[in-house]
């Protein structure tokens, strides 16, 4: 009965694409800080177990909504309650134009906006007041950039439903914001920068990225994972109780508002 009550005081959030890069961060920060944490991705590296018993594994392809909704049943079943949901899974690609194909488009707009509108629509369905969605857009939800049309407008789309969502789900107590972050080293980021027609494709891709902060950044240097993490804890705590609609950029200065 006592861990019962205590699961009941618990906060429970989901982050999905939480078993590398920027999710595992989120995923380990708000574990730090005391949640049930939900960590989705196709596949399990491991990850969740590594964090401890407040932690779990679900297996989630988030281009799918019965896998969200699924994933959001699991993460009751288990605690019964949903208070945050992370929808943080997400795929960068860079084409030009004459480039883009139909397969590429969907792709694209599938993981990285797709994903966050269900992902909002099965937490939504579950939580009560107090509940916070924070979706993880980018920098290319503000500003355009060669080569990324199809990532642009599914980060620009991003911004857009946590705009409309807080409006509409804010009666209910339910606060929707995004963060933009700019560049994040992370293995996947490091990866997509060599891919044809990234920016990085013809040259190693430290140099990118210590050129770029050298030239944009305020502060000469680009955001960590965990700073992001640290953001989105603080945007799912009372202390922001006030802020919704929101989609502040984590960029170290790069694009200043």
């Amino acid at each position: 009965m006592h861990d019962d009550l205590a699961m009941m005081k618990l906060r429970t959030t989901i982050v999905t694409g939480g078993t590398c890069g920027i999710g595992a961060a989120i995923a380990k920060a708000f574990y730090e800080a005391g949640d049930h944490v939900v960590v989705a991705a196709r596949n399990d590296n491991g990850f969740a177990d590594s964090l401890g018993d407040r932690a779990r594994f679900v297996r989630a392809d988030v281009t799918r909504p019965s896998d969200i909704h699924q994933l959001v049943k699991k993460a009751v079943e288990w605690t019964g309650h949903l208070d945050v949901m992370i929808n943080n899974a997400g795929l960068s690609g860079w084409r030009p134009l004459d480039k883009i194909d139909e397969q590429f488009w969907s792709r694209i707009q599938d993981v990285n906006l797709k994903s966050v509108v269900f992902g909002c629509q099965a937490a939504a369905a579950v939580m009560n007041s107090g509940g916070a969605i924070i979706n993880i857009s980018s920098m290319a939800g503000k500003r355009g950039t060669a080569n990324n049309a199809a990532y642009c407008a599914a980060k620009f789309g991003v911004n857009g439903v946590t705009q409309a969502l807080a409006k509409e789900l804010g009666p209910r107590g339910i606060r929707v914001n995004a963060v933009c972050p700019v560049l994040v080293t992370t293995p996947g980021l490091l990866e997509a920068l060599t891919l044809e027609y990234a920016p990085a494709h013809e040259q190693p891709v430290e140099n990118f990225l210590s050129g770029f902060a050298a030239q944009n950044s305020a502060l000469g240097r680009l955001p960590v994972a965990d700073e992001v993490a640290q953001f989105c804890l603080y945007l799912a705590s009372p202390a922001a109780s006030a802020i919704t609609g929101q989609c502040p950029n984590i960029d170290c200065g790069v694009f200043p508002q």
